[in-house]
């Protein structure tokens, strides 16, 4: 056998492929995984591609160690959308492509047998006009924006019935799958062994054989969180986003890619329809939907017989309490009518914040920029982003003051103070500390075997509980306080999204919205059910501020253990870009990130803002490669970032 010579894609932060020659007996896929000797280790890759032509290079090639995969995980369209990544994200071609697929294991594990049942639901007539304008392929991308048990997913199923009679395969997004177990037992029960689940929180092992399941074309129906975009459905016919609006669509690490972003890509790649959903639009979908470039599907109406609560926005400047007046009345009403109710706060611990009274000290991490937040049943102070914990003081670190204490409160606090106020009902907490447990939990609350259930974003979405009468929103100012542009629009959202728990299948339902700023923009919004009104008053702070969807944003973050060092970097950066002649972008920074330190790395932040994307892109792209990267500093790239923390 003629020698063969193989293009390998290695997991590394660098743009080329390496190559290698194949062992004599073996004949090469792209797809295939392989070990290779890379410097002094033995590092597994993937081929890419494979040529008999020897390639023009001055030094002595390297053989290929062993094939770890014989059947091909991929084929050449999926390395084609590797390489789109990489060049769109800046990242990366074998980052890219690891970010992929599913992972090593090897192991695969057959399916419990489950039969399909065709759906028996009578749709509504918006759902019915919804379902009919996906089919009739007027247009490629759609949104089903409808308000909030209005059964938009009994539309994305039933659409996927018709793609599925038409031999044609589905990718359905959910935001997170630990949050929408019930849909998922839906779907399962509905498509059978058709259905295929990816996600994070599956054995590398399952991972591999629910992806294998889908190469060979067993599964048609693909479910998962934000990385099953990529799954290799075979005759690919409709993509949906469910909750579209929500930043877990977006990466936090390399490749920094939008599942959105992805899913418009493939769609028009493969001649796929992308359906997207929410009740609170992001603001560059809703912009979208209003120039015409989205088409809007609209569902006005709840569908189980519900009606929309009673909103009521109580001002928390006068209250001694965490729990108000008014909404202890509202809990203890719900209570005594053999209802149940929802707590939110989206701050997880019992106080958030422990200050000197003299001096101002507050007690932070000793790896990162932000303050500890104390655990009253671990007895600890602990940092939610690095994991530090310390022991709670009583004396000032710093003047030595006695006058020390804990201000604000989080999701341990209030359980503490609902136990108290109402000690003859059963509360449920469900946070990040009880997460574990989290399938139990719901459980019990679903068959009302607990009165109140307490929460952060864990409850906001995904779940419908029939007798939940009331919701309290125990603090709507957590998100508000955050220096982001985005602040308002996650507010908003939020608040809509947990309102939107209550009064699904009875018209009793009631909300109460706890804040210290009764007359924000979103929060007055959210209570009175003003969409339109929230978006155009959103829209026209951003025309005036020249952000997103306006423009477009870049986001270089440069860290390492020294701050002067992550600084000088940044500042290095921003003079190459000022050099560029008639540059069609501005440049805000360098700067601290908000939070400047995180376990012990100094974070320094150039936000490049522009309204024309591509040749910006192409700009930084290039200033980008002859940039040299001081030594123990690490450049983040983040195309079109959601997130400025």
């Amino acid at each position: 056998m003629a020698a063969e010579y193989l293009q390998i894609a290695l997991n590394l932060p660098v743009s080329r492929t390496f190559t290698y020659i194949g062992q004599d007996d073996v004949s090469y896929e792209v797809g295939m995984r392989v070990s290779v000797p890379f410097g002094s280790r033995e590092v597994q890759g993937y081929v890419v591609d494979v040529s008999s032509a020897a390639p023009a290079v001055d030094y002595a090639l390297k053989s290929i160690l062993k094939v770890l995969d014989p059947v091909p995980i991929f084929d050449s369209s999926f390395w084609s959308t590797a390489r789109w990544m990489s060049d769109m994200y800046m990242c990366g071609t074998g980052e890219a492509l690891f970010a992929m697929l599913p992972g090593k294991g090897k192991r695969e594990k057959k399916p419990d047998d489950c039969t399909y049942e065709k759906s028996s639901v009578e749709l509504t007539q918006e759902q019915q006009e919804a379902v009919n304008t996906v089919l009739a392929g007027n247009g490629s991308v759609f949104y089903l924006h409808g308000v909030t048990g209005s059964g938009k997913t009994e539309v994305f199923l039933s659409l996927a019935e018709k793609m599925i009679e038409q031999g044609r395969g589905i990718i359905y997004l959910v935001p997170e799958i630990a949050l929408t177990h019930q849909m998922i037992e839906t779907v399962r029960v509905r498509f059978g062994n058709k259905v295929a689940v990816l996600h994070s929180g599956l054995t590398q092992s399952n991972r591999t054989a629910q992806w294998r399941r889908i190469q060979r074309g067993e599964a048609v129906f693909v479910v998962g969180a934000r990385s099953a975009v990529f799954a290799p459905v075979r005759s690919l016919g409709l993509i949906i986003i469910d909750e579209e609006h929500e930043s877990s669509y977006k990466s936090d690490s390399s490749p920094r890619y939008h599942a959105r972003q992805v899913a418009m890509y493939r769609a028009k790649r493969e001649n796929a329809a992308l359906v997207m959903g929410s009740a609170t639009p992001s603001v560059e979908a809703y912009y979208l939907m209003e120039k015409g470039m989205i088409r809007r599907l609209s569902l006005s109406r709840r569908v189980a017989g519900g009606t929309f609560p009673q909103i009521r926005i109580v001002n928390m400047l006068n209250q001694k309490s965490s729990i108000s007046d008014t909404l202890r009345d509202e809990i203890i009403n719900a209570y005594s009518c053999g209802k149940q109710a929802i707590l939110f706060l989206n701050r997880r611990g019992f106080f958030f914040n422990f200050s000197c009274g003299d001096c101002g000290f507050e007690m932070k991490c000793t790896h990162c920029s932000i303050p500890l937040t104390y655990h009253k049943s671990e007895g600890r102070l602990v940092c939610h982003y690095c994991g530090y914990s310390a022991r709670p003081v009583k004396i000032c670190p710093q003047c030595g003051s006695l006058n020390v204490g804990y201000t604000g409160f989080g999701t341990e606090k209030i359980e503490d103070d609902v136990r108290r106020l109402f000690p003859y009902m059963k509360v449920l907490r469900l946070d990040s500390d009880t997460a574990g447990r989290r399938d139990e939990i719901l459980d019990q609350f679903l068959h009302h075997k607990a009165d109140i259930l307490l929460g952060t974003q864990m409850v906001a979405k995904g779940f419908n509980f029939p007798d939940v009468s009331l919701v309290g929103i125990v603090l709507a100012d957590t998100t508000l306080q955050m220096p982001d542009f985005r602040a308002a629009e996650r507010t908003f959202s939020l608040l809509t999204q947990v309102s939107g728990r209550a009064g699904r299948f009875a018209p009793d339902g009631k909300v109460v919205i706890q804040t210290y700023r009764p007359g924000n923009c979103a929060v007055v919004c959210a209570a009175n059910r003003d969409d339109k009104g929230f978006y155009a008053m959103e829209l026209e702070t951003r025309r005036q501020l020249g952000f997103p969807p306006f423009s477009r944003l870049f986001r270089f973050v440069f860290r390492g253990k020294s701050k002067e060092k992550s600084e000088s970097a940044a500042s290095a950066f921003a003079g190459s870009l000022n050099a560029v002649p008639d540059a069609p972008f501005r440049i805000m920074g360098p700067a601290e990130c908000p939070l400047a330190v995180v376990s012990d790395n100094h974070r320094f932040q150039l936000i490049i803002v522009t309204d024309n994307f591509a040749l910006t892109h192409g700009i930084l792209s290039a200033v980008l490669s002859k940039f040299r990267v001081p030594s123990g500093i690490y450049i983040e790239i983040d195309v079109d970032p959601s997130n400025l923390m």
